[in-house]
């Protein structure tokens, strides 16, 4: 993001956030007790876990921790209006895509030194994917010093409803092996069905929301957003042209998805909740609320695209140092004991809410029967070789990015083709990069 986004916080914001925090300081100081304050993002099953993992923390290390939650859409905002009024917290979340802009402003500190020396931390032990999107050698996010570490990954895998299959007499998808875009759309048909005869569809394929679907699709058929150095914008492509296209024509020839005005009376997540689609994305995010479905659920790799492999991408979020902290060195042990203490990480793996950091734990938690999904290999899978990062999470700011799907409606109407949009967005995402990547001195 742009050094000025960084500090155009409202007034209130800054003023609200920075009571905030300063009164978690003041309650130190008048004790001298040494405290911390760690911001994050989640919902009550993750405040949960997090409050039961530091409070061994605080034992261990004779520290008071103060944790303060915010709501994932109010997060960036409260952050940054931190970070406008000085009041930095001491550990916070950051996301990859931060990581350049943060580094430049001098907002988080370089923990390299910290966690190569670290006699309890095991590099190796940890994803690396996790650790190398919080890496940044002054160019490019990926390589170099790390200046987080991460608090998870995120495998953004292929869910579909295995009860809804039972039911048509349909067999189970292979777990291992992606069905092609044909196989896909032919299950969806034999799915998308009116069950009551009223003359209206209440069962669909699938309802895939195009900007957290379409990088599965793209990729697998070959085509990318972005060229190896990220200094030029490739969505005009005929690879790319063609799986945009095949997306739109899920609803517009293919008819599997709701309409635009079911979708809008009841949005496809909450469809797939209450059991009307077939195919849906899963997260680890969502393992805990799945856990209540009235159907079973399991995963399967994307469907594959002409290159006959799946892919998808990898979320992840980082903890890291605020540059302003008074203790350095107890903040970098408390960023190394949230991503890498296995006691620390089972409380957040039995909460739900991701999968574990460290490989040895997440080999235990696969093998484990009683937990749902029963495939929960396909989340590791992803981690391992199919996923990649999302496009814009390593360039200076996603302006590029989101300019895609600005204006993408009228392709997902029927109303424009996908070929005539790409030629028509390059040219406008490619202003943006040029600008993204001028700020970040590249190029």
């Amino acid at each position: 993001m742009m050094k000025s986004r960084l500090i155009a916080a409202s007034v209130a914001m800054i003023a609200t956030t920075g009571l905030l925090l300063s009164g978690c300081s003041a309650g130190a100081a008048d004790t001298g007790e040494k405290q911390l304050t760690f911001m994050f993002r989640g919902g009550e099953d993750e405040k949960a876990a997090y409050t039961t993992a530091i409070k061994a923390f605080e034992e261990a290390n004779d520290v008071k921790v103060k944790i303060i939650v915010t709501t994932a859409d109010d997060y960036s905002t409260k952050l940054k209006a931190a970070i406008a009024g000085k009041q930095i917290p001491d550990v916070f979340y950051i996301g990859p895509g931060d990581v350049q802009a943060y580094v430049n402003n001098g907002i988080i500190l370089d923990i390299t030194e910290y966690v190569e020396g670290s006699d309890t931390l095991d590099l190796d032990n940890i994803w690396d994917y996790g650790v190398d999107s919080y890496r940044f050698d002054g160019s490019l996010v990926g390589q170099g010093a790390i200046y987080a570490l991460p608090k998870d990954v995120g495998p953004f895998s292929f869910g579909y409803n295995k009860t809804m299959f039972e039911a048509a007499g349909i067999p189970l998808p292979d777990p291992d092996v992606p069905l092609t875009l044909d196989q896909f759309v032919d299950i969806s048909k034999q799915l998308t069905v009116d069950l009551n005869g009223d003359g209206e569809l209440d069962q669909w394929g699938t309802g895939l929301n195009v900007q957290w679907s379409l990088q599965s699709f793209a990729w697998s058929n070959g085509a990318d957003f972005l060229n190896k150095d990220r200094t030029k914008v490739t969505v005009d492509t005929p690879e790319f042209a063609e799986a945009l296209q095949w997306f739109a024509d899920l609803s517009n020839v293919e008819g599997i998805t709701p309409s635009t005005a079911q979708a809008q009376t009841l949005d496809t997540y909450q469809r797939w909740m209450s059991g009307q689609i077939a195919f849906f994305p899963v997260g680890p995010w969502d393992v805990s609320t799945y856990a209540d479905l009235d159907f079973d659920y399991d995963l399967i790799p994307y469907p594959a695209g002409k290159t006959g492999e799946s892919a998808t991408w990898v979320g992840t979020l980082g903890i890291a140092v605020g540059s302003t902290t008074e203790y350095p060195e107890l903040s970098e042990k408390l960023v190394e004991y949230l991503s890498a203490d296995p006691t620390a990480q089972q409380t957040l793996v039995d909460a739900g809410v991701q999968i574990p950091n460290l490989k040895d734990t997440a080999d235990t938690w696969v093998a484990d029967s009683t937990t749902q999904p029963a495939n929960k290999q396909e989340f590791l899978d992803i981690v391992n070789d199919s996923g990649r990062a999302l496009p814009a999470n390593n360039t200076y700011n996603a302006e590029w990015y989101d300019e895609l799907f600005t204006n993408i409606q009228p392709v997902l109407d029927g109303t424009q083709t996908a070929a005539d949009y790409l030629k028509e967005a390059q040219p406008k995402m490619q202003a943006f990069l040029d600008d993204a990547n001028a700020q970040a001195g590249i190029g």
